[in-house]
C-alpha cells in the first residue's frame, strides 16, 4: 500500500497550486495524507476526486467550512498499522515521549505545524513523521512532502521529496 503525505500547503497564501510533481503522487497513492492547514476549501475538494482516499485533519489556520469536514485528529488502521494523523504536536523538545503518551494505541503519528519535516521513533515504537510543506518551506532549504509503503504490517520506504521552485 503506497502512501502520500502532505501538510500545511496554505493555498492561495503561499502559493496559487499545489505543485506539478506532487499531484503526479496522486494517482499512484493508494492513501493520501493531509496534515492540516489547508487553509481553502478547494484544495480539500481537489485531494477528495483525485485520491483513491484520503486521510486529512484540519489546522490552526483552517477556518469553519473546513473544521466542520474534517477531524482534528483522524485515525485509520491500513496494512495492520495504527495510524493518527493532527496538525499539532507542540515544540520539537520532548515531541516522541509527549506524542508516545497522548497516542498509545498508534504506531505511525503524521502531524504537520512545524513545516520541518521530520522522520523519529519514540523509544514506546511509534513513528512520528511530518512531511513539512510542499508550498511553503520558510527557514527549509526547499519544500518537501513524504511517501511510504506499508506491506505486511511494517512501514518501509519512508521518503522525503524536496520540490524544485
Amino acid at each position: 500500500m503506497r502512501l502520500l503525505l502532505m501538510s500545511d500547503t496554505h493555498l492561495p497564501k503561499r502559493a496559487k497550486e499545489l505543485p506539478a510533481q506532487l499531484l503526479a503522487e496522486l494517482p499512484r497513492a493508494d492513501v493520501v495524507f493531509h496534515a492540516g492547514d489547508w487553509v481553502d476549501a478547494a484544495t480539500l475538494d481537489l485531494l477528495e476526486e483525485r485520491s483513491h482516499r484520503l486521510i486529512g485533519v484540519y489546522g490552526n489556520n483552517d477556518g469553519p467550512d473546513l473544521r466542520a469536514r474534517l477531524p482534528e485528529v483522524a485515525h485509520a488502521d491500513l496494512g495492520g498499522l495504527r495510524f493518527a494523523v493532527v496538525h499539532e504536536t507542540g515544540p520539537a523538545q520532548g515531541r516522541e515521549t509527549r506524542c508516545a503518551a497522548r497516542y498509545p494505541d498508534t504506531d505511525v503519528l503524521v502531524f504537520g505545524h512545524s513545516h520541518i519535516p521530520w522522520d523519529t521513533t519514540a523509544p514506546t515504537g511509534l513513528r512520528l513523521l511530518n512531511p513539512g510543506s510542499p508550498t511553503d518551506r520558510r527557514r527549509q532549504p526547499h519544500c518537501t512532502y513524504m511517501t511510504a509503503v506499508v506491506t505486511d504490517g511494517s512501514l518501509t520506504d519512508v521518503e522525503l521529496h524536496q520540490l524544485v521552485r
